[in-house]
């Protein structure tokens, strides 16, 4: 009886972690969301996080859970996780997560997240309990979100400016007013589906591997699925102040068209992606088309140093949480047994 009353503490501690790790994502990626509405000045700050927000909860009816089952099953074998796995995959997701955001560098929650799983998984099992399937697409599209995001983010950016090259600039910067609050309504569905999905992901791996439901399931309890949306569009609505200042205006200095640009072209590679059933950065997503609507001014239009700053903190993610996930779950082994 003990025994059972000790594993529903646990269980109940690491979902409060994990609630508590959505509510950073969405305080920690604010600014993907955000950031360039604000520094175009289409809408204040405290406006725009509550818009933010709404749209972030809104995506709970609009895509289907298929990056949670990727989190959840696709990533690691479900057999090998314990609780053990689980808190020192989160403990190295939030502490990579608090160092990025003091420090005010755009990383990636949601690679911390894969990194932390990785990096406790391979403590406890080595790197065969790891699904080389879901791993490969997941570090795969670490390049590819950002290079699409580029991509779009510019070609829009040239089409925009060939359809309205003879327009009254006045009367370009009117219409983009508005039609950025479309885009970043699209960008914050899209934040919330991906990000929300993958805390929902790892409670479900969690409430498989302590016996709370079953492999077998189709869909995570319902309960899991309605918190966590709740969960990340709070965090949205405290916002990461430090890093909207980063994103909107120290990679370059943009316009409502061009992020309206930047917006359209990160939506849709994060729809695409969340359709998919891969859990993408949002981080990378946004800033490479950031980059890509800067790029088609000029060069010198990029600031490439705090570019370059922001790729290293990428490619140093998931190592770095998963070498805090390793140490944090051998830590558990004395504070949990």
């Amino acid at each position: 009886m003990q025994t059972a009353q000790t594993a529903l503490w646990v269980v109940a501690l690491l979902v409060f972690m994990a609630i508590a790790f959505d509510f950073m994502n969405g305080f920690h990626d604010a600014a993907n969301s955000i950031a360039t509405v604000v520094s175009t000045g289409v809408l204040k700050p405290g406006h725009a996080v509550v818009f933010a927000a709404f749209f972030n909860l809104l995506a709970l009816f609009v895509f289907h859970l298929s990056v949670a089952a990727t989190v959840g099953k696709g990533i690691v074998e479900i057999d090998v996780v314990d609780t053990h796995v689980v808190f020192g995959a989160l403990m190295g997701a939030i502490t990579w997560n608090l160092v990025t955001w003091y420090y005010g560098i755009p990383s990636s929650s949601s690679h911390a997240l894969i990194g932390g799983i990785v990096g406790a998984v391979i403590a406890k099992a080595g790197t065969g309990a790891l699904i080389s399937g879901g791993l490969v697409k997941t570090v795969a599209f670490i390049f590819i979100s950002p290079l699409l995001g580029f991509l779009l983010g510019s070609l829009m950016m040239v089409a925009v400016s060939w359809i309205f090259l003879r327009s009254a600039p006045s009367k370009v910067d009117r219409w983009f007013r508005r039609l950025q609050l479309v885009s970043a309504g699209a960008y914050s569905l899209g934040h919330g589906g991906n990000d929300a999905q993958k805390t929902i992901g790892i409670i479900w791996m969690l409430l498989i591997a302590t016996g709370y439901t079953s492999a077998a399931d189709a869909m995570p309890p319902t309960w899991t699925i309605v918190v966590c949306y709740t969960a990340i569009a709070a965090g949205t609505m405290f916002g990461g102040w430090r890093i909207v200042k980063t994103m909107g205006q120290k990679i370059t200095k943009l316009k409502p068209v061009g992020g309206f640009c930047a917006e359209t072209g990160g939506a849709i590679t994060l729809f695409l992606a969340t359709v998919l059933g891969i859990p993408v950065s949002t981080t990378h997503t946004i800033t490479g088309a950031i980059v890509g609507v800067g790029s088609t001014r000029r060069a010198s239009a990029v600031r490439w140093g705090v570019a370059g700053s922001i790729v290293w903190a990428w490619v140093l993610t998931i190592p770095a949480s998963a070498c805090v996930a390793a140490i944090a779950y051998w830590a558990s082994l004395l504070i949990f047994d």
